[in-house]
């Protein structure tokens, strides 16, 4: 009996840490264009020396030391599309986050959501979900993770070209 509850107690313990999102299904799909990146990738990014003469790079390494996952899909399968709209719209409905912004333009939608931190500009998770366009028809959906300031994210999007950084970079202008 007693090896039973050790066996359990380990198991429920150690479970947060092998658990895999909704999102994780995208990673590996031929249609599907994947990004991870774990905080064990960003504690050695941020180990990086850089100038401290240069506040930009440095806000990014002080960034970076704030985040625990960053996973990027993105695709122009339509089949892709439906799963990661579905996947996104159920994910949304039980996780808890706010919308911080949506924008229909030209056939483009854009959502954006958030799950509040500590204060009203810190946050734990960022949801992004943009969906077709006239251009390339490109489905996008990230989602990233940690302890870390709103106005930050503008800083992340330009040094990691991250696709969509241009609609999130427009959506945190001026959310203090």
């Amino acid at each position: 009996m007693k090896k039973l509850i050790i066996t359990l107690v380990v198991a429920l313990i150690t479970s947060p840490f092998f658990a895999q999102t909704v999102f994780d299904k995208f990673d590996g799909q031929d249609d599907v264009t994947s990004i991870i990146v774990n905080k064990k990738m960003f504690e050695l990014m941020s180990k990086v020396k850089v100038d401290a003469s240069d506040k930009e790079t440095q806000q990014y390494m002080n960034l970076i030391k704030k985040l625990d996952n960053l996973k990027v899909f993105t695709t122009s399968s339509a089949r892709a599309t439906t799963d990661m709209r579905s996947a996104a719209e159920k994910y949304i409905r039980t996780a808890g986050l706010e919308e911080l912004m949506r924008v229909n333009d030209s056939g483009k939608n854009i959502k954006i959501l958030v799950k509040s931190g500590a204060t009203d500009s810190q946050i734990k998770e960022l949801l992004m979900f943009i969906e077709g366009g006239s251009k390339s028809n490109e489905t996008v959906l990230m989602s990233l993770t940690g302890n870390f300031d709103l106005n930050e994210i503008s800083v992340l999007t330009d040094k990691m070209r991250i696709p969509g950084g241009e609609d999130l970079k427009r959506a945190t202008k001026g959310k203090k």
